[in-house]
């Protein structure tokens, strides 16, 4: 019988032994050569004072080896506890050697690396809203609370921790609307944004995560015959004016915040939501050339929620035509539902449709690959809709 040296604990042990009596280390014969592989490969090294230190904790873990960060007075002094200051939690002594070296190469703080997705959503909060040099309206402050509540699978998860599957499994299991789930990402992405600015991440994630559902808020009801000719008896007035653009032009009132209008070659480009959408070009209709190139005259900064509130739903009070047939309220998006039904109205092809209004030609590979249009022949169709 010969003696030897536990790998992990140094005790002496009996060859014949199957585990350590210090420790639990099992010593078999497999295990051992695959340590002393390791350990002649690379040896362990003792930390240098004031450099931190790694703890295996007890009990069974598949992380069990702790890193913790040299303590410092000020620690004493805010009276941090050893959970909060903790590094993170490793598979093995090299790699918790590996992350407390990252740490000495750029030192970071802990505490904020440890904060969970509540935490920093707090944080945050409190930075956009409380301490924001921009009054930001109720709604907005609702539509963050609101989407923080539907993302409370993260709530708990350590931020620097979350990935963008964790993320992803949120927006696809969300069973509200097209705009909750759109919510959901924007408070992701700048939550993102607000972590990298404090150190608590390096890098961000919510870059990749994507909505992988159709629009489900595109419903509405299109203006009738009647309220369009009553609408064109009042052309004179400037809000008029720009729902006439809306109808004729098929933009979602969004893309007007950053439309560009060509006063040349008489075409909108623009668009918002989808990629069939973005960047697209629409010849200007006649009916309304007057009114589109004195669109930045009458708009200089166009704000959608300042111009559906304080200008569109007085205007079609003052009309009488705030309410459709159905007993529904008439929203800036029934404009858009006009001009779908004009172009079907006055039998504009369904290819021509598509490019005008920005849609996706969806499983019609023919349509998708092989379908075109040229700026003459899109101006043709448009213009094919009477007033």
């Amino acid at each position: 019988m010969s003696l030897l040296s536990c790998p992990e604990c140094c005790h002496t042990v009996s060859d014949k032994a199957i585990a350590c009596p210090g420790c639990g280390y099992p010593m078999t014969p497999v295990v051992l050569s695959e340590k002393k592989a390791m350990q002649t490969a690379r040896p362990r090294r003792k930390l240098p004072n004031g450099y931190g230190c790694i703890k295996k904790l007890s009990g069974h873990r598949s992380r069990p080896y702790a890193v913790y960060p040299p303590s410092t007075e000020a620690d004493s002094q805010k009276a941090l506890t050893t959970k909060a200051r903790v590094i993170g939690y490793y598979k093995d002594w090299y790699s918790a050697f590996d992350a407390l070296s990252k740490y000495h190469h750029n030192p970071y703080d802990v505490t904020a690396r440890n904060l969970t997705f509540a935490e920093v959503y707090e944080r945050f909060y409190k930075e956009k809203f409380e301490r924001g040099k921009k009054e930001l309206s109720t709604s907005s402050k609702y539509a963050y609370d609101t989407a923080f509540k539907n993302s409370a699978l993260l709530h708990h998860l350590r931020f620097s921790d979350i990935r963008k599957q964790e993320m992803q499994t949120v927006l696809d299991d969300c069973t509200l609307g097209y705009s909750s789930v759109c919510n959901l990402k924007k408070l992701f992405c700048q939550m993102y944004r607000f972590a990298i600015e404090n150190d608590i991440v390096e890098k961000n994630y919510s870059q990749y995560v994507t909505i992988n559902r159709d629009d489900d808020n595109e419903k509405g009801e299109p203006f009738s015959q009647e309220e369009l000719d009553l609408l064109w008896q009042n052309r004179e007035d400037k809000v008029v004016q720009m729902i006439l653009i809306m109808i004729y032009s098929g933009f979602r009132i969004k893309a007007f915040e950053t439309i560009e209008i060509n006063a040349e070659q008489l075409y909108f480009r623009g668009g918002v939501k989808t990629a069939a959408g973005k960047g697209r070009t629409v010849p200007i209709h006649t009916a309304i050339i007057p009114y589109a190139l004195a669109f930045r005259e009458n708009y200089p900064k166009f704000r959608t929620n300042t111009f559906r509130t304080y200008y569109f739903y007085p205007t079609l009070e003052r009309l009488g035509i705030a309410i459709t047939k159905s007993g529904k309220k008439h929203t800036p998006h029934d404009c858009r539902h006009t001009f779908s039904w004009l172009c079907d109205k006055y039998k504009i092809d369904e290819l021509s449709k598509h490019f005008l209004m920005g849609h996706s030609p969806g499983k019609d590979i023919e349509k998708a690959v092989y379908g075109h249009r040229t700026f003459e022949e899109l101006q043709e169709e448009i213009n094919k809709i009477k007033v």
